[in-house]
């Protein structure tokens, strides 16, 4: 099985929640304890073991600042 891995920009994201909702694997949630630079609960990555690469979290970022790599 593929696995992939994904890199949020935390400094840009503005937390909306799109990816979060969007991961078929709930590998992605808002964090709790960050805010970054605008004010927000960034989304990361909380269980990088389980992404399999599918990119539905890149795909419904309105902001761009989501890249997923696949082995």
């Amino acid at each position: 099985m593929a696995k992939g891995k994904v890199t949020i920009n935390e400094n840009l994201c503005k937390g909306c929640g799109l990816c979060a909702r969007a991961c078929l694997k709930g590998c992605i949630e808002l964090s709790k304890a960050k805010i970054n630079a605008k004010g927000y609960h960034p989304a990361e990555v909380v269980k990088p073991e389980e992404c399999v690469g599918c990119a539905m979290c890149a795909l419904t970022c309105p902001d761009v600042v989501i890249r997923v790599e696949r082995d």
